[in-house]
């Protein structure tokens, strides 16, 4: 009953397809940018399901989605809630092409998905988000010209920023560490992720990725992996820093690292879109 075109965890894609995705990104942002955007999703029926608020990636599959031709639809569908994930999928595909849900629980879009024709796509979990990073990741490339060999830190908790990137390092060319305290470092090393708590490692990294203080945080612990100017200051001169809204002035940033010639968050976010288009298209076999 599933769809083989599901979006639910970057590492159970392959990764030319990823990529697929990337070097589409680029094309739609160009013709974003020139305001002729492709009719690729013109008749297609999107489910947009949010259950746990949060605006950015859900408001650019709204957004992409009609400006590629598509129709999108908000569904006030909660998961996990009075109605079974069996039935939700066969009212869902009734009327839907796709399903894009923004949920709290990651077993809930598998559940979903198992039971749906329909591809559903994961707009964020607890667990992971994987569009946030497919959008850097598109940033990247457009940065850089590929993504071969970057090294990503990411200086955040284990939590759905970071286990996206250790999804995208299960796949794609990338080296990802998480750098921060003991206590919070994600269980699992692989060949290409891994957990560092020196502050060291970002003297070489290509990128540095943030996401919010845990809330049982320790100020003693963590105030010295908040990131500032004076900080990126020392790094490499090509660095992007990108942290991940919503950004915590005080905590994970300070305000004068957001102002760093380094940070490019608001270039990077603008290309959740694209990446969001491109996947979108992927899933309908467009791409």
């Amino acid at each position: 009953m599933t769809s083989d075109r599901d979006i639910l965890a970057l590492g159970d894609l392959d990764g030319a397809d990823i990529l697929g995705m990337l070097t589409r990104a680029q094309e739609l942002a160009a013709c974003w940018q020139a305001r002729e955007m492709p009719q690729t999703l013109a008749g297609r029926r999107i489910a947009l399901v949010v259950d746990d608020g949060g605006w950015r990636n859900t408001t650019a599959f709204d957004l992409g989605a009609r400006s590629m031709g598509g129709l999108c639809v908000h569904a006030p569908i909660r998961l996990n809630a009075t109605e079974a994930a069996e039935d939700l999928a066969a009212y869902l595909d009734n009327w839907f092409d796709a399903v894009v849900c923004r949920t709290p629980e990651l077993e809930m879009l598998y559940a979903l998905s198992h039971w749906a024709q329909a591809p559903v796509v994961n707009a964020r979990t607890r667990q992971n988000h994987p569009c946030e990073t497919l959008g850097d990741l598109a940033f990247l490339w457009h940065r850089h010209g590929a993504i071969d060999g970057l090294k990503i830190a990411v200086v955040a908790p284990a939590a759905n920023i970071l286990g996206s990137w250790i999804e995208a390092a299960q796949v794609l060319p990338i080296e990802v560490v998480q750098v921060y305290p003991a206590r919070w470092h994600a269980p699992g090393e692989s060949p290409r992720f891994r957990v560092a708590t020196d502050l060291g490692e970002l003297q070489d990294a290509d990128v540095i990725i943030t996401d919010c203080w845990p809330r049982d945080d320790d100020a003693g612990d963590l105030q010295d992996y908040q990131i500032t100017a004076a900080l990126l200051d020392g790094l490499r001169p090509d660095l992007d820093f990108l942290p991940c809204p919503p950004v915590t002035r005080g905590m994970e940033v300070s305000g004068d690292a957001m102002l760093h010639r380094a940070c490019r968050v608001v270039q990077a976010k603008a290309f959740l879109l694209h990446a969001q288009n491109a996947a979108l298209e992927w899933v309908f076999g467009a791409l």
